[in-house]
């Protein structure tokens, strides 16, 4: 039986656990995003799209290039294998998995109903009103209700908390994500979007979050109790009494890994790779990277995204995304696509001390797919870094 794991296995366990490491396909399709979603567990959505949305990324890094649309098609359909809540932060879950925070959505409900002066208690009728509306004309965007109410000359007239009041039903498990019409999210009450067993199914809070806890355990590989708390935003006192059920049902063998702090817990069924052959652009939500301790624990790396900084105080840019190389993160590249002039910037690009010499070899093909990927005609490297100029002499006349 195991009983450690050297730092470099712990990186490989995690990767493999991930998706990386495997042949990328010659032409990804449903099976392999399919295959990519239901390995995480969860796609985190973010809006930010100066290069591309988040939840575009993490395929991408695992498969290569790919039909964004087929994406599309799979995670935002009206009543299909997949629906969006908050499991890290927003997300596209699998359908099935939606139960499992049923516990979250009635905590959340209590919480915020019974707060003086706040302000789901002072808007019910407005709850009311758009749960009305929902059952009355099926599924639609915040920005369609604002419209009709802002038509209304009733108590209605000129209100603009529309899209307030269904992000509380949605938090709140009343309603759900109906797909997306240009990323703009449709919201339909739950009985008539998730299949009735989802809707009827009840879980004790106790065997949801062991559930969840399982489900971390094989997205990690590996991780410390916090790493997969965390996956799912779970407290660690619950957390804690889930894991212990797990290692005495022996799916979690606990493990030390020299450099971590207290027990690390490997899933029985992760893979030891003896090598790690992955090549990937990150997003800043990626799970490989979102939990910035475990990013810098892994792999030394300190990652901080930088869009909420001041222009002035960056250093590395304002969407920087990490650069996997073998089972090192070796670098960060901040990217934006100008969609007009079909060119992807290389506004800044930097190195790690432990990249190899052969960096700016490899990531310039990582711009190259990505900017293939795009439907994009070249990659002009414009900013600054350490890994600037390399990049630069690299892709000097070369197009995707």
């Amino acid at each position: 039986m195991v009983e450690s794991l050297s730092p470099a296995q712990a990186r490989r366990v995690a990767l493999a656990a991930q998706g990386f490491g495997r042949p990328q396909p010659a032409q990804p399709g449903t099976r392999q995003l399919n295959g990519v979603i239901d390995r995480l567990g969860l796609l985190q959505l973010d809006s930010v799209n100066v290069f591309e949305r988040s939840h575009y990324l993490p395929p991408f890094a695992r498969l290569g290039p790919y039909d964004k649309g087929a994406l599309d098609a799979l995670t935002f359909a009206a009543r299909g294998r997949y629906v969006e809540y908050w499991a890290h932060e927003a997300a596209v879950i699998p359908v099935e998995h939606w139960p499992l925070f049923r516990w979250r959505m009635d905590a959340m409900r209590a919480k915020y109903s019974a707060i003086e002066g706040g302000w789901v208690m002072a808007n019910q009728p407005m709850l009311d009103w758009l749960r009305a509306e929902l059952a009355e004309k099926g599924p639609m965007p915040a920005s369609a209700v604002e419209h009709d109410s802002n038509r209304r000359s009733g108590p209605w007239w000129g209100w603009s908390g529309v899209k307030e009041g269904l992000e509380w039903l949605f938090r709140f498990g009343e309603v759900t994500s109906a797909g997306r019409t240009r990323f703009e999210r449709n919201y339909g009450l739950v009985d008539t979007i998730l299949p009735a067993h989802v809707v009827e199914s009840r879980i004790d809070q106790a065997d949801a979050v062991r559930q969840l806890m399982s489900l971390s355990a094989r997205a990690h590989g590996v991780g410390t109790l916090s790493d997969l708390a965390d996956y799912y935003r779970l407290k660690q006192g619950p957390a804690a009494v889930a894991v212990h059920d797990l290692v005495d049902s022996g799916e979690l063998l606990p493990v030390t890994v020299p450099g971590w702090k207290g027990t690390a817990y490997l899933h029985r069924d992760a893979r030891i790779p003896r090598r790690m052959d992955a090549a990937a652009l990150l997003s800043p939500f990626d799970p490989i990277v979102w939990r910035r301790e475990r990013a810098e624990r892994m792999f030394d790396f300190h990652y901080r995204i930088e869009i909420y900084t001041p222009a002035h105080k960056r250093i590395f840019g304002y969407y920087s995304l990490p650069v996997l190389l073998g089972d090192t993160v070796v670098g960060r590249v901040d990217l934006k696509n100008d969609r007009q002039a079909r060119v992807l910037l290389v506004q800044s690009a930097w190195s790690e001390d432990a990249a190899p010499a052969d960096t700016a070899e490899r990531v310039a093909a990582l711009l190259l797919d990505a900017a293939r990927w795009q439907g994009l005609d070249r990659v002009e490297v414009v900013g600054r870094g350490s890994l600037s100029r390399g990049l630069a002499r690299v892709l000097a006349g070369v197009t995707p």
